[in-house]
């Protein structure tokens, strides 16, 4: 029978078998400790890295990132503009 309210079941206490199980209570939130920050960070980090992948390959072709942001990186930047450099005839160009 379920007690609906904590004043019927402080009359009524649950029975505790004695070859049960001894259950304690166990924080989640207040169990703070190094590997658990150290756990958390690196799965961020890993999260935060596809992210900014994400983020620079969509908008990898917008001149003002591609010029501004890829060809800062020291490896990938200059040969990045030589390779994807689009030699358009003036005669073809709309602009």
């Amino acid at each position: 029978m379920p007690f609906p309210t904590p004043v019927r079941r402080a009359a009524y206490p649950e029975y505790k078998s004695p070859y049960g199980p001894r259950y304690q209570y166990q924080a989640h939130v207040g169990n703070i400790t190094a590997r658990t920050v150290t756990n958390f960070g690196v799965k961020a980090g890993f999260y935060g890295g596809v992210a900014l992948f994400g983020v620079i390959f969509l908008t990898s072709g917008i001149p003002r990132v591609y010029n501004d942001v890829l060809g800062n990186i020291p490896v990938v930047g200059p040969s990045l503009q030589n390779f994807f450099d689009k030699k358009v005839h003036p005669a073809d160009n709309p602009f």
